[in-house]
C-alpha cells in the first residue's frame, strides 16, 4: 500500500506543485499526498479485514479521555528524565537567542500540545489500531510487536530534502525524489534515531499487547512524547562540541542512541517482571 500510495502521490504531488506555482516543495507535497491516502484507508482497511472499533482499541468517549490522560502521564514519565539528563551531561543547552514571556510560554505550550496531539491520533489508530489488530490475528503477537514496530520507524526516514524550482521541474522529478526518499533509509546517519523510534514502536505495541491497554493509552502517551520534543527544539539546542554528542541524533537532535536504551531497559524490567509473575502463578 505504501508503495502504490507514494506512486500515486508522485502523480498528484505533481500536478499541485505546478498548480501552486512551486510555492511548497515538491517532496513535501508527495509526502503529504501519500500521508492523507494512508489516513484515508484506514476505515476501508477495517472493512477489507473484518476489524472492528473496538478491535482497535477504543472505548467510550468517558473511558476514552481518562486513558489519554493517563496515556499522556505515562509519556511524560518516560521521556522527561532523558531530555533533563540530555541537559544534565551538556548535550543540549538553553536557546539563548529565544527570549521567552509567560504569554509567549503558554502559547508555544498550547499550539505544540494540539500538534503533538494531532499527528498521535493520525498515527496511532494505523500503527497500533489496524496494523495489530490485523496482524495478531495471523502471526502471532510477538512479530507482530516487531514488524508494526518496523514499518512505524522506517516510515520516519522515507523523506529526502531535495529542493526543485518550478521552472525547472519536470514530471520524472518525482520519481527521482520518491527514489531519493527510499534511499534514504540507508543513511547512517539516521541509525540511532532510526533504533529509538523502534523502540517507541515495541514500546507502545507492548502496551497494546501484553498490557492489552486501549488504544487511548497509545495515543496520550505518544502526543505526550511529541509535545515534549516539539518543545525542547523550541527552548534548547543541541551543543555541537559536546563529547557525548553521539547519544543523540542528527535527525532531531532528541531522540537517538540515548532514548533508545532507555525505553529497552524499561521494556526489558518490565518482560522480566512479566515473566516473574507468571512463574510465580505456574509454582
Amino acid at each position: 500500500m505504501l508503495l502504490i500510495f507514494s506512486t500515486i502521490a508522485c502523480f498528484i504531488g505533481y500536478a499541485i506543485f505546478i498548480l501552486l506555482d512551486g510555492a511548497a516543495e515538491l517532496s513535501r507535497i508527495i509526502s503529504r499526498v501519500t500521508q492523507v491516502m494512508l489516513i484515508l484507508s484506514i476505515y476501508p482497511l477495517m472493512c477489507w479485514l473484518d476489524i472492528s472499533i473496538s478491535d482497535m482499541g477504543f472505548v467510550p468517549v468517558k473511558i476514552f479521555l481518562k486513558q489519554m490522560i493517563g496515556g499522556m502521564a505515562l509519556g511524560l514519565a518516560t521521556l522527561l528524565p532523558v531530555l533533563l539528563l540530555n541537559h544534565a551531561l551538556g548535550i543540549t543547552v538553553i536557546d539563548a537567542h529565544n527570549v521567552w514571556t509567560l504569554d509567549k510560554l503558554l502559547v508555544s505550550l498550547l499550539v505544540a500540545f494540539l500538534l503533538a496531539l494531532m499527528i498521535s491520533l493520525l498515527e496511532e489508530p494505523m500503527f497500533r489500531g489496524v496494523l495489530i489488530s490485523a496482524y495478531a490475528k495471523r502471526i502471532g503477537i510477538t512479530a507482530t510487536i516487531f514488524v508494526s514496530s518496523l514499518y512505524y520507524a522506517v516510515l520516519h526516514f522515507i523523506k529526502t530534502k531535495t529542493s526543485i524550482a518550478v521552472d525547472e521541474a519536470e514530471f520524472s522529478d518525482s520519481f527521482k525524489l520518491l527514489l531519493e526518499a527510499f534511499e534514504n533509509l540507508l543513511n547512517p546517519d539516521n541509525f540511532g534515531a532510526l533504533w529509538a523510534l523502534l523502540m517507541v514502536g515495541f514500546f507502545l505495541a507492548v502496551m497494546r499487547t501484553r498490557l492489552q491497554l486501549g488504544l487511548a493509552w497509545c495515543i496520550g502517551c505518544h502526543a505526550a512524547w511529541v509535545w515534549q520534543i516539539k518543545m525542547a527544539h523550541k527552548l534548547t539546542t543541541v551543543d555541537q562540541n559536546s563529547d557525548l554528542l553521539y547519544l543523540v541524533s542528527p535527525y532531531d537532535g532528541v531522540i537517538g542512541p540515548m532514548v533508545a536504551i532507555w525505553l529497552t531497559v524499561v521494556l526489558c524490567v518490565y518482560l522480566a517482571y512479566e515473566q516473574f509473575v507468571k512463574n510465580k502463578q505456574e509454582g
